[in-house]
């Protein structure tokens, strides 16, 4: 579960890249230093995060970087619920499908 979780957060810096990118060179926000500031932040997080996985509290941490990464289609605009959308479902996906490895692998080696 702890690599499939990193992955989706590793991309998911990708993606918040380029967005802050595109918000800022497309005119959709005002203060183009506080939006860069403010991706970021976020990346750095996400970054940090995709290492904390495996620790207590990671998935809780990487919910609450969903909510964030979704609640910034308040500055970029809609595509970013998308987008946000998107990862929410990746977020869940390698949570349930990484949990199910584990235990198959969990399994396979008390046999």
């Amino acid at each position: 579960m702890r690599v499939l979780c990193a992955s989706v957060l590793g991309i998911e810096v990708i993606v918040i890249l380029l967005a802050t990118s595109l918000a800022t060179s497309d005119g959709s926000v005002e203060n183009t230093g506080l939006a860069w500031g403010i991706g970021i932040a976020l990346m750095v997080v996400l970054a940090l995060a995709a290492g904390m996985v495996g620790r207590r509290g990671g998935i809780t941490l990487g919910w609450i970087l969903q909510a964030l990464v979704l609640a910034s289609a308040v500055v970029v605009g809609w595509a970013m619920v998308v987008v946000g959308g998107l990862f929410v479902v990746l977020w869940w996906a390698a949570i349930y499908l990484g949990s199910r490895v584990d235990r198959a692998k969990a399994e396979r080696s008390a046999s």
